[in-house]
């Protein structure tokens, strides 16, 4: 069978997305829309800096455990009834050449490319400016005395938890969609944008869907993973306890599915800095830039990457339809983030502020593993891209699971 060109297999579904879901004005009852007016811009910058009073929430350490803690006090507190925590074992693995965790992907010091393309992670490829980067692991390069000292406690092997809360479905409680963000962070900051902006997005998600006039019929699960900085081991934990109990009834008869079916994996993972490339003398604009956009990620050598194109897409219409300030971008080279673990088994796809392998893993945001990812660097432009990514999961999810209202 001949291979259709990726490019063009993009354009056809998009073009069938079209023909299957015409435009059409959203009726004012629309329960889609009431949902998500009421995500709120003060609500989500009030998650992300409750998670900042846990520094950086690096795995493995007292700082880590009580913002685990924290969060399932959270989600207690919304009212959602089913919360759960993952329990695994982390040992730092042993690795050739040194390396460990403070190690991390070094493209070239900045230069300007004049048409030069080198390969980036996940089929990706660096265009442009370019700067170095990695893992903060130097303390003196956090000015603030008393955040330094709260992170100064080191990782240390042993047991880690992630925690989970479903809002069971009504009539296919059998069904799920999972949407997830990792909520462990390194480089002697506060893990404000990797990743607080994603945790709170999935937190107040959980929020909303877990309130007493919302009803789905699919099931919905929202995952905080640990240990993502190590490699996605949350997330991986979760895959190898949960994949084989997908489906079952448990006890038999009973109407309850501890691990209903996976229909999706939605990720996100950096949702706030979008300011460009780096300048030529390796500086970056300071403001948000006005074409700023949520990029939708797949991977496009993923076993189920069809369904995860098509899902993608649908994400981007759900961005089109409901969010209200930023659009948002589909691209081919999902990598290095939890919903990898999941993208041979279900269509999985990630939502974040930049394309990770071209532009993350180019050095475009300097927040990332570094000692300025802290709150106060953040500006509301910067926030509300971070609510628009919120605003496409929610009215995606809230689509697909059939969400209406009491």
């Amino acid at each position: 069978m001949k291979r259709i060109p990726l490019a063009l297999a993009i354009l056809l579904a998009a073009a069938s997305l079209d023909a299957q879901q015409p435009a059409a004005p959203a009726p004012t009852n629309d329960p889609v829309r009431t949902l998500v007016s009421r995500l709120d811009l003060e609500k989500y910058k009030a998650t992300i800096k409750g998670l900042t009073a846990f520094g950086d929430r690096r795995q493995g350490t007292k700082r880590n455990r009580d913002a685990v803690d924290w969060i399932e006090a959270q989600l207690k507190s919304y009212g959602c009834a089913n919360v759960e925590r993952i329990t695994y074992e982390y040992k730092t693995p042993t690795r050739e050449g040194g390396g460990g965790q403070g190690a991390g992907q070094k493209p070239p010091d900045p230069i300007i490319a004049s048409g030069e393309v080198r390969s980036g992670p996940g089929g990706s490829r660096y265009r442009g400016i370019t700067r170095r980067t990695g893992v903060n692991n130097d303390p003196m390069r956090q000015p603030d005395e008393t955040l330094r000292a709260l992170n100064m406690e080191p990782a240390a092997d042993g047991q880690r938890q992630d925690v989970i809360c479903t809002k069971v479905g009504a009539t296919r409680p059998d069904e799920m969609y999972i949407v997830g963000a990792h909520m462990d962070g390194h480089g002697w900051g506060e893990a404000a944008n990797d990743n607080g902006s994603g945790t709170a997005l999935v937190m107040e998600l959980a929020r909303i869907f877990s309130m007493p006039d919302v009803v789905t019929d699919r099931t919905i699960r929202f995952a905080l993973w640990n240990n993502e900085e190590t490699g996605l081991n949350g997330a991986r934990a979760y895959v190898e306890q949960r994949e084989a109990l997908q489906g079952k009834e448990d006890p038999p008869g009973s109407g309850r599915y501890p691990e209903p079916k996976w229909l999706g994996m939605i990720q996100h993972d950096m949702m706030m800095w979008d300011h460009g490339m780096p300048r030529a003398d390796g500086t970056w604009n300071p403001e948000q830039r006005p074409e700023a956009d949520v990029n939708i990620e797949f991977q496009s050598t993923a076993k189920r990457a069809d369904e995860a194109m098509k899902l993608a897409f649908f994400f981007r219409e759900a961005n089109e339809k409901y969010a209200t300030d930023y659009p948002a971008a589909v691209g081919p080279h999902m990598t290095n983030t939890d919903s990898g673990a999941f993208q041979d088994i279900v269509p999985s796809i990630s939502l974040r502020e930049n394309e990770r392998g071209m532009h993350t893993g180019a050095g475009w945001s300097p927040t990332w593993h570094q000692p300025i990812d802290v709150f106060t660097t953040f500006s509301d432009k910067d926030f509300r891209l971070g609510l628009n990514a919120a605003q496409t999961t929610l009215s995606g999810v809230a689509q697909l699971a059939n969400a209406r209202l009491k």
